[in-house]
């Protein structure tokens, strides 16, 4: 069974690594190309003699890459020796296999049948003692190479022990080949550096410092394809989230077109599909076009990957002298590296949207917008002391009907206002004493952050359902609690910071606790708990913040403007994950910025507001902004 297993590994082997891609045979007399991929030299004549007459160039089959053929035909290309060392142990190993017992072997100098003791690399075969006496005596084999045959049997590669030998210059006759001639790009002996490169061109060293150089230099290469690699994957993950933001935008456009296409069914019906058409088309165009550059940077780094491979296992299983042979084409193939470059992804191509507008007679239902832009649909409220008026407007959050829940941080309230900014009703400091935060949860129920210690629950009538005390949950813990902003998710987790005892709570929604995670969450307004992630905002420290549930960071970014930092409020996520935070101004007013779900800046939504601090969403994907006195609801035109 050992020996069935042993035979079994070496033929997965030789499939995996010793046969030429082109007879799918092992390799009979193995060529390297300029790409490094090897071939039987039988196989590229056959491959060149199949090409036009005159054609002084093989076509790689595996790469398509071309290698001029040497003046002295397909012999001149060079040797993969190592490929050839690791054949004949293979086909070695075999014989051994098929021929003796799994853990006997015999003399192969002679017919006593004795038990073999070494191993001749010279001679290639199994000696016994009798026979390994014979040849440290005989002249012409005292010199043979012999390992004990333990070592043979732990299939110790053959060539590991050829490196001991130096080779001899092809030129002159028992020299070895001691040098390396960096302006030839050759090696060569003593005899050939004293005659054919000793003029002051020619530089030239001793092979092992010319090794240290050569894989300096290819070490150097490499770690800076680790960086390649690094921006690939940052390219990658923009490109992959501008396609899922577009699909987001086309559905969402696409839907926008269907609503406006039932209003006027039976006049619009033709014209809706035709502009729904245009969008779907729009976003297939950008879509390849997104797909073109993500496929060109994942061929970039798939070549680039095969080179890099390519080039370790030669730096790994050649010898010496072989990879100094090859060291023109190995640092020719490296050279990608200097022009390695991913391109990003083109964020304002991952927009679509439409406006509609009333049809008649021969207009269009709508217009395509290419381009994401903001503007002012809805301002409501004003500074005042009467209901529906403002002193302070800090937290805000919207129920699936659109009404918008709007807290008072002066006046103490949270107040409630129908989509288009009607007033609705209040709840006072009867049942809330100083509301902060507001979030809108699953089956639109209402979490509020209040007298800095309590988060309660309200039904979207505003009626009182229950409460509970992040800091209770924390034992040996007197720091007085300060709780401001709060989010819920799709699982019914809630997100509570708490500026005073700087961490951010996860708690299941009757309240219990999951974890908490020290943060420095001071004066945040803007929590989103989104798809195991907890995003924040600190005021102070100018920081936009992005954890796990696990309370493992995914990005800490500085929030800056022109390159100053800007104290951030208020922050909030798109369906397609985009980041939206409010920003206050040194010289006054406040910005609404928007970031990548990376925590990419991308640029600035509005300008010229108060001083804004809550953000959310309505459902139709408008953005609604708390500003001190207003509320203002934004929409993308």
């Amino acid at each position: 069974m050992a020996e069935a297993a042993a035979k079994s590994v070496l033929g997965t082997i030789s499939r995996g690594h010793l046969e030429c891609p082109i007879c799918c045979c092992r390799f009979t007399d193995p060529k390297i190309l300029d790409c490094l991929h090897s071939f039987c030299l039988k196989c590229l004549d056959k491959l060149i003699r199949g090409q036009p007459p005159g054609t002084n160039e093989i076509i790689c089959p595996v790469c398509r890459r071309g290698t001029a053929v040497p003046d002295t035909g397909l012999q001149g290309l060079p040797n993969c020796f190592f490929l050839s060392s690791l054949v004949d142990e293979f086909n070695k190993q075999e014989r051994l296999l098929g021929d003796a017992p799994a853990d006997t072997r015999t003399c192969e100098q002679c017919d006593d049948g004795l038990e073999a003791v070494s191993w001749c690399l010279d001679c290639d075969g199994n000696i016994c003692q009798k026979c390994l006496d014979m040849h440290r005596k005989m002249k012409s084999t005292k010199k043979h190479r012999i390992v004990n045959l333990d070592q043979s049997r732990r299939h110790e590669p053959l060539m590991e022990l050829r490196k001991k030998d130096y080779p001899q210059c092809n030129k002159h006759a028992h020299h070895e080949l001691c040098f390396y001639c960096e302006t030839c790009k050759t090696l060569a002996c003593g005899k050939c550096a004293a005659l054919d490169h000793r003029t002051a061109e020619h530089e030239y060293r001793e092979v092992a410092d010319a090794m240290r150089s050569y894989r300096q230099d290819v070490g150097e290469i490499l770690q800076s394809f680790d960086k390649s690699r690094e921006e690939f994957k940052v390219a990658d993950n923009s490109l992959t989230h501008a396609r899922n933001r577009l699909k987001i935008k086309v559905a969402r456009a696409c839907t926008d077109i269907t609503t406006k296409e039932e209003e006027e069914i039976a006049k619009i019906r033709n014209k809706s599909r035709h502009l729904r058409d245009k969008v779907t088309q729009i976003g297939k165009e950008r879509d390849d076009k997104f797909d073109e550059v993500q496929k060109s940077n994942r061929d970039k780094i798939e070549r680039a990957e095969q080179i890099v491979a390519t080039v370790n296992d030669l730096m790994q299983q050649a010898d010496d002298f072989e990879l100094l042979d090859l060291k023109p084409k190995v640092m020719h193939n490296l050279e990608f590296q200097d022009e390695l470059e991913f391109e990003q992804a083109q964020h304002d191509l991952s927009f679509i949207g439409v406006k509609c507008q009333d049809v008649v007679a021969d207009t269009d239902l709508g217009e395509v917008h290419q381009e994401e832009n903001w503007q002012l649909k809805e301002e409501f409220g004003e500074k005042g002391d009467e209901d529906g008026q403002f002193q302070c407007a800090a937290g805000v959050a919207c129920l699936s009907n659109g009404d918008i829940a709007v807290t008072d941080i002066i006046k103490h309230q949270l107040m409630m206002f129908t989509s288009t900014g009607e007033y609705k009703t209040i709840i006072g400091q009867e049942r809330l004493k100083k509301p902060q935060g507001v979030a809108a949860a699953s089956d639109d129920l209402l979490l509020v952050t209040d007298d800095e210690i309590h988060v309660k629950v309200f039904d979207s009538s505003l009626e009182f359902i229950r409460q509970f005390a992040p800091s209770q949950n924390e034992e040996d813990d007197d720091t007085d609690s300060w709780l401001t902003g709060i989010a819920g998710d799709q699982g019914n987790r809630i997100a509570v910071a708490d500026s005073g005892r700087k961490v951010i709570s996860l708690h299941n929604f009757n309240g219990s606790l999951i974890t908490t995670m020290p943060y420095d969450v001071y004066d945040s307004f803007g929590v989103i708990a989104l798809n195991e992630r907890v995003i924040f905002a600190n005021f102070f420290e100018s920081k936009l913040i992005c954890t796990t549930y696990t309370g493992d960071e995914v990005f800490n970014v500085n929030t800056l403007l022109d390159g100053e930092p800007v104290g951030p409020w208020g922050v909030c996520c798109d369906d397609a994950g985009d980041i939206y935070v409010s920003v206050g101004l040194q010289g006054g007013g406040g910005e609404v910025h928007h970031y990548s779900p990376a925590g990419v800046f991308i640029g600035r939504v509005v300008c010229g507001l108060h001083s804004p601090c809550g953000l959310t969403f309505t459902p139709s994907g408008d953005l609604v902004v708390a500003d001190e006195v207003s509320v203002k609801i934004l929409q993308r035109v």
